[in-house]
């Protein structure tokens, strides 16, 4: 059978004059390229161009993986540098009041101020902080206050003040009360 179709195209090519053999040949090599093509080449080079994107976005990870891990050293320092306001998140709310309040008792000795009375107002939490409000009354020289207020402001304990009111403890007197609204902001 086989036989017979290579007859019959010898046949026909036979039939044929040169000019249209010469474009025959063309026409089956043009038509012989374009399925090589098609089912060879094309699907070879859209695989090898996929790989290639996949090679480039394998490569723009690592890079970026590869500065991560670079910056670890500051990453891990500056994590430690701010654990210490990380640490009081484990204590209870009244853990975390009794801390405050025994943090601003110290600096009002560290001031020589007088703490009359100290009272927890209450904590409000907003996002992943909250802030431990205490009202507190004292007296002292004008000087021990602004040195305690200062102490007060720049603790490492983040502790703020939100309002405070001074009036003269009496008339000529050098002594000051103050009555000082704080609060600690905590990381939860």
């Amino acid at each position: 059978m086989k036989l017979l179709n290579v007859q019959m195209l010898q046949v026909f090519l036979g039939r044929l004059s040169k000019k249209d053999r010469t474009i025959f040949y063309v026409i089956v090599a043009i038509v012989s390229l374009l399925i090589l093509d098609r089912a060879i080449i094309s699907p070879v080079f859209s695989k090898i161009c996929s790989l290639n994107k996949e090679i480039q976005d394998k490569q723009a990870t690592i890079k970026k993986n590869l500065r991560i891990l670079t910056q670890k050293d500051k990453i891990l320092a500056q994590s430690s540098k701010y654990s210490s306001f990380l640490g009081d998140s484990q204590m209870t709310e009244d853990e975390q009041v009794t801390a405050v309040l025994k943090e601003l008792e110290s600096l009002a000795s560290k001031s020589s101020v007088y703490l009359i009375d100290m009272k927890p107002a209450g904590a409000k939490g907003s996002g992943s902080s909250k802030k431990i409000y205490v009202n507190l009354n004292c007296e002292a020289q004008m000087e021990q206050l602004v040195d305690f207020m200062y102490n007060m402001e720049n603790s490492s304990n983040l502790i703020s003040i939100e309002k405070y009111q001074l009036t003269p403890k009496a008339k000529e007197s050098s002594v000051a009360k103050c009555s000082i609204s704080v609060y600690k902001v905590v990381a939860l």
